[in-house]
C-alpha cells in the first residue's frame, strides 16, 4: 500500500513546427457525437512534464521562449492553453527555457513551476495549473549556473530541491529549500549521482532531468544519462533511504532505451517524469528523436510505469503517442 508521502509526492511531482495537414478523428466513446481535429499529429515538447489536477492532465516543456501548456482528459488528445503558462515578461532571463516542472503545494494552495532559463534554476507561481506564472522576485533560486529542477516534499514537511549543476560534467545535486520555496539552504548541498556507469557514458558526462518518489521506506531517483543528442540517450535509477541518499543505481539500469521493447524503436529516449494518472495507476511522459537523421523537433510520449512488490521500476506497455486537437 502506498505511503502518504509517497501519495503526497506524487500528486505534487508526478503531481517545433506545426503540421501543416489537419486531420479528422472521432472523439472518445463518451463524446461519439463530435469529432475532433487533429493540428499536430505529435506533441511538440522536450524535457516534459505532467501534473493530474481535478480530472485533467496539464503538460508542460521546452519549446519556445517561456512555456506553453497544453490540457488532456485522456492522455490521447491535448488542447494547446490559449496563452502561455509563462511569459518571458513574467520571468528572469530571456533566453533557454527549459525542463519546466508544475506542482500543486496543497499547504499554500498554489502551484509552483520550476524551470531553467539561460542556464539557471528558477521558480515562478499562480494560483491555476494553466497559469499564467508570475516570478514575485526575478531572480535565480541560485546565483551559479544550474539546470532541471525536481521538487519534492518530505512527510515532515521538508521540501528538498533536486537539479543539475556543472561540477565535472552534469551531476544532480540535492539541497533543501527554504520555507517559501525561492530559496536553497547552501549548507544542505549534496551530490547525489554523477555519470560513472558505461551506459551513462557513451556521449557527454551527463546525468540530469532528475525525478524523486518515495514508496514505503524507499526513496527512488530516476534520471537520464548521456548527451540529449545522443541517440542512447536513456532512463535510469536509483534508490536511498533517505532523501539525500547516498544513493545506489539499479543495477538493471537503464530501464528505457531504444533498444527496448518499450521504446518502440524511438531514439534518445528520456529526460521524462513519472505521473499519476485519474485510475490510480502510474504513467511515465519522456521524449524522443525526431528521426533517425535528425534530434529535433522533438516529440513526446508515454508509457506505464511499474513499481513492483520487489521494489524495481519498469516501464513498460504500448506507447502513447499524444497529438494536439483544437
Amino acid at each position: 500500500m502506498l505511503s502518504k508521502c509517497f501519495v503526497l509526492a506524487v500528486a505534487l511531482f508526478w503531481s517545433c513546427q506545426n503540421s501543416s495537414n489537419s486531420k479528422m478523428l472521432p472523439e472518445q466513446k463518451e463524446e461519439t457525437s463530435s469529432v475532433v481535429e487533429i493540428i499536430e499529429d505529435r506533441l511538440p515538447i522536450a524535457d516534459p512534464y505532467v501534473l493530474y489536477h481535478d480530472g485533467l492532465y496539464y503538460a508542460y516543456g521546452t519549446r519556445v521562449s517561456g512555456f506553453e501548456v497544453y490540457i488532456s482528459k485522456d492522455l490521447k488528445h491535448w488542447k494547446r492553453g490559449e496563452k502561455l503558462a509563462l511569459s518571458p515578461s513574467d520571468s528572469w532571463g530571456d533566453r533557454w527555457f527549459w525542463a519546466p516542472e508544475v506542482y500543486y503545494v496543497e499547504s499554500k494552495n498554489r502551484f509552483y513551476m520550476f524551470y531553467s532559463v539561460d542556464e539557471h534554476i528558477c521558480v515562478a507561481s499562480s494560483n491555476r495549473p494553466e497559469g499564467p506564472f508570475v516570478q514575485q522576485e526575478k531572480k535565480p533560486i541560485v546565483s551559479e549556473k544550474a539546470i532541471d529542477t525536481n521538487l519534492f516534499i518530505a512527510e515532515d514537511g521538508t521540501p528538498y530541491l533536486y537539479f543539475v549543476r556543472f561540477t565535472g560534467g552534469n551531476v544532480i545535486w540535492v539541497a533543501e529549500m527554504g520555507e517559501d520555496l525561492t530559496d536553497i539552504k547552501l549548507e544542505t548541498l549534496t551530490e547525489c549521482i554523477r555519470a560513472q556507469d558505461r551506459w551513462e557514458r557513451k556521449q557527454g558526462t551527463v546525468v540530469e532531468g532528475p525525478s524523486v518518489l518515495k514508496r514505503g521506506d524507499m526513496y527512488y531517483l530516476i534520471y537520464s544519462a548521456n548527451h540529449f543528442e545522443s541517440k542512447d540517450y536513456a532512463v535510469g535509477y536509483a534508490t536511498a533511504t533517505s532523501p539525500k541518499g547516498p544513493w545506489k543505481k539499479y543495477e538493471g539500469n537503464p530501464i528505457l532505451h531504444r533498444d527496448m521493447p518499450a521504446a518502440f524503436g524511438m531514439l534518445g529516449t528520456g529526460h521524462g517524469a513519472p505521473f499519476v494518472t485519474a485510475d490510480g495507476g502510474f504513467k511515465y511522459i519522456y521524449h524522443a528523436h525526431a528521426s533517425e537523421n535528425s534530434v529535433g523537433p522533438r516529440t513526446s510520449y508515454i508509457n506505464d510505469m511499474e513499481l513492483s512488490a520487489d521494489g524495481v521500476i519498469r516501464i513498460v506497455g504500448d506507447v502513447i503517442r499524444p497529438v494536439v486537437v483544437r
